[in-house]
């Protein structure tokens, strides 16, 4: 994404997952973790959106961890329809914090099929971390069971939805949304790729990590 990205492997629970780190500019304030669309249909580490939300987060002072859930890249195993790719995450959380003070500064973000992932593995780690910032964009409400934000997570979440998406209809973000009264920033015109509107996003973002 930059010079100051890094490319490696670390141990997962289902072998080798393939990163990309991207370093905090300026003074560090944790680690986020960033979550990619479905597998099956060309989700990746480096799908526009994804880097968008890492680059958001590196200018706001966040180590930024994108990763190839398990089948993907280099990363091994097979598809898992969300449960070891939940179990990647969490692996890649635990690598990302090390050397943190236990239950250090943590953020994490999903898109699309990442973002369903990433609701399930913010209520995992809602015990164990001081989970500072949760984004969900693209929230793939209509094809899988997102998890319910937790409570206490709601002045910290951002859920941003485009318009017009026609891969996951805005209805179905709301009809998730409607029972938590969490709020959900709608992009007007927006598609599901946010194509034309990334810098739109990323300034979203940025505005949610500096609140």
């Amino acid at each position: 994404m930059n010079a100051q990205t890094e490319r490696f492997t670390i141990p997962g629970p289902a072998g080798l997952l393939e990163v990309a780190r991207d370093t905090a500019v300026g003074a560090r304030r944790g680690a986020a973790v960033i979550a990619h669309p479905h597998p099956l249909f060309g989700g990746t580490l480096d799908n526009k959106v994804v880097q968008t939300l890492a680059r958001a987060f590196v200018q706001c002072g966040w180590d930024a961890w994108r990763f190839n859930f398990r089948s993907v890249g280099q990363s091994a195993g097979a598809y898992d329809e969300g449960r070891g790719e939940r179990d990647d995450l969490l692996a890649v959380v635990a690598h990302a914090t090390q050397g943190d003070a236990p239950g250090g500064p943590l953020a994490l973000a999903g898109f699309s099929f990442g973002a369903f992932v990433t609701s399930h593995a913010a209520v995992a780690l809602l015990d164990r971390h001081a989970l500072e910032k949760l984004v969900l964009v693209g929230t793939a409400a209509s094809r899988f069971a997102v998890a319910a934000v937790p409570e206490a997570l709601h002045e910290r979440t951002l859920a941003v939805h485009g318009e017009h998406d026609d891969t996951v209809p805005l209805a179905a973000v709301m009809d998730w949304a409607r029972p938590q009264l969490l709020p959900v920033t709608v992009i007007p015109g927006g598609g599901h790729f946010f194509h034309g509107q990334l810098p739109l996003l990323k300034q979203l973002v940025v505005r949610h990590l500096q609140s």
